[in-house]
């Protein structure tokens, strides 16, 4: 059945509508945080602050079976955190509420997502490419997994014992550290998007295996520049986080690969005139 074509008019209102729905989402769900933001905060945004984090225990535990005294078995963090206008607490909760919306709702984005972009698509190609939401989901959830359980309880261990004076006190205002959580949080989870991105412009033929390859130490570089930015300034969280992503970029070389060699067969079996 063919299908009625649709004019640039109408294909910015077919958009302008799974916006809406996207959107929609993400206020539901932010307004379902704000209504329990005492529950979300305590136990969640402001759980690295509490000595007995689950990874500070992991570290604490692996530091001395094998024999080394770690910081992390004594941890003391001031969990005071300061307000310094009357309208902090509401914009910090109303932010924080609408970042967790989006975290929550990406599944459903994705698929809204998709639901615009399945229309243009073959019938092949559109049974190939549901795969993509659980794909790109499952990459954006791991992301957020690693940075909430390792690069936020190390960026908060580091920015509590670092100093450069003992007449410093460290008063954190509540916005910034909930900022450092969610940017880390939306970061992250980003960075972890990266196989799904290539695939794209590999589909399109922006990327190839060769260019990524060519240009792998310009990503080493660029990936620590960004792992600096999004952590604690010392070489260890840097390298941890460097690490998975730079595993990724390998990922996303095979997943080129497989891209343009699929692109090349199909060529090959379609028929000359």
């Amino acid at each position: 059945m063919a299908t009625k074509e649709m004019s640039f008019l109408d294909h910015l209102e077919e958009l302008r509508w799974h916006l809406v729905r996207s959107f929609t989402a993400i206020f539901i769900l932010a307004i379902v945080i704000f209504v329990n933001i005492n529950f979300i905060f305590n136990e969640f945004l402001l759980a690295h602050l509490k000595p007995d984090f689950t990874t500070y225990q992991f570290f604490c535990k692996a530091f001395s079976s094998i024999g080394i005294d770690s910081d992390f078995c004594n941890i003391e963090f001031a969990q005071e955190l300061q307000v310094l206008n009357p309208t902090e607490e509401l914009m910090t909760a109303i932010w924080s509420s609408l970042i967790l919306g989006f975290v929550i709702a990406f599944p459903y984005i994705l698929w809204e997502f998709w639901r615009f972009i399945a229309p243009g698509l073959h019938t092949s190609e559109r049974k190939k490419s549901r795969g993509f939401i659980f794909t790109s989901s499952l990459l954006f959830f791991l992301g957020v997994l690693f940075s909430y359980y390792v690069i936020l309880p190390m960026s908060v261990f580091f920015f509590y014992n670092f100093s450069i004076g003992d007449s410093i006190v460290k008063n954190f205002k509540l916005g910034a550290y909930i900022s450092l959580i969610t940017n880390t949080l939306l970061g992250v989870a980003i960075f972890f998007e990266l196989p799904v991105v290539i695939f794209f412009l590999s589909k399109i033929g922006l990327i190839t295996p060769q260019f990524l390859r060519k240009y792998r130490k310009h990503a080493l570089v660029v990936v620590l520049i960004l792992s600096a930015i999004i952590t604690p300034p010392d070489v260890g969280s840097q390298v941890i986080v460097s690490v998975p992503i730079m595993i990724l970029y390998e990922i996303s070389i095979y997943v080129s690969k497989f891209v343009i060699k699929k692109q090349q067969k199909n060529v090959s079996k379609s028929p000359r005139v």
